[in-house]
């Protein structure tokens, strides 16, 4: 079963390939212009998940899709990464699934010569990690250096 966070995350990928969410049963396409803004989703884009989860606006799908993101929501969906391009794609739990990624008919893709997709990311905490991991490899190899030298 995919996660709110993963169908919020399968939409905001797309949007910065510039795929719109189709709402209002077909009659509306919006696209979220920026899609990150720092360490967290933009107001554009929270503005439009509401939209999307609101009863009133009908059934609404990623264009080039048919998976209603109210189905990718129930259990019977999961947000999976493509062969082909690595980008999430709906799979169901039960069947068969679409053969086609949504990035068929996006020319040039997939490109890894420019930046992919990506989900907000707090800079403070990637570096609280990386300064942790660094900080455990050194005692790590002085524990190392320590059993060595009484070994010696």
């Amino acid at each position: 079963m995919a996660s709110e966070q993963q169908v919020r995350q399968y939409l905001a990928y797309w949007f910065q390939l510039g795929k719109k969410v189709v709402i209002d049963n077909g009659q509306t396409a919006l696209l979220p212009e920026p899609v990150i803004q720092g360490d967290r989703y933009s107001q554009e884009f929270e503005d439009c998940w509401q939209l999307v989860r609101a009863p009133a606006s009908g059934d609404c799908h990623l264009e080039g899709t048919h998976q209603t993101i109210a189905e990718l929501l129930s259990p019977a969906w999961d947000i999976m990464g493509c062969a082909r391009c690595s980008m999430p794609v709906p799979l169901p739990i039960i069947g068969t699934p679409d053969l086609e990624c949504p990035c068929i008919d996006l020319p040039n893709w997939p490109n890894m010569e420019v930046p992919l997709p990506r989900a907000p990311i707090s800079s403070q905490s990637r570096l609280i990690e990386i300064r942790d991991r660094l900080m455990k490899s050194q005692r790590q190899r002085a524990t190392a250096e320590d059993n060595e030298s009484r070994a010696s």
